[in-house]
């Protein structure tokens, strides 16, 4: 850490960082309570979006119990084969979006299998959706809380270190100038009574 310099021109340069400071912290601070907020409002989007992929995986369970035999084979009868993901800005924060969710059904005849299967694949479409969904809401809140722990620390910084710091140093420096210059005055007028004092003796002698 560089040495504090006591001088007026150090006295400047740390009270133009305090106004810079300053002028920072409000918009820092702002920045901190809107992502508090985001950060709330996302993890009540995870909440919900998790339960409801869960409620939707109990209904499927529910309406066609006939599931529950083993003898059917119907592990790879839906794929998610890909997906593609947006951005969104929040308070400055790119979020990702699901845009699209590719799916897909395997073979199977409709004559040769139970009627039941064609509910089954639109179940096992919207359960994957809603849990893909349920991911992506994890993944905001995540970015989120990262986004809004780096802006506390920084708000942190500012009100409890550079602001402080700033007014410290500059109090230390006006002490400084302030003792410095009261010494210069009592230097001065002890060198004008010393002169006053010499040229009275010379007078005195000259007589």
């Amino acid at each position: 850490m560089a040495k504090l310099k006591l001088s007026k021109h150090a006295m400047h340069e740390q009270q133009e960082q305090l106004k810079l400071y300053k002028r920072l912290l409000p918009s820092l601070d702002l920045k901190r309570r809107q992502l508090t907020l985001e950060a709330q409002k996302a993890e009540e989007e995870y909440a919900e979006a998790l339960a409801l992929s869960e409620a939707l995986e109990t209904r499927i369970g529910q309406e066609l119990p006939m599931l529950a035999d083993e003898g059917l084979r119907l592990r790879d009868l839906v794929v998610v084969k890909g997906y593609r993901l947006g951005e969104q800005n929040v308070v400055g924060v790119r979020l990702p979006v699901l845009q699209a969710l590719d799916c897909q059904v395997a073979d199977y005849s409709p004559l040769a299998t139970p009627p039941w299967l064609d509910i089954l694949v639109q179940r096992l479409k919207d359960a994957k959706t809603s849990r893909l969904r349920a991911e992506i809401a994890a993944q905001r809140l995540e970015i989120l809380r990262v986004q809004l722990r780096r802006v506390t620390q920084r708000v942190n910084l500012f009100e409890k270190i550079l602001i402080p710091t700033a007014h410290t140093h500059i109090q230390r420096i006006r002490i400084y100038l302030g003792e410095t210059e009261r010494a210069a005055v009592v230097a001065s007028k002890l060198a004008k009574s010393k002169q006053l004092h010499e040229r009275s003796a010379l007078t005195e002698q000259a007589e």
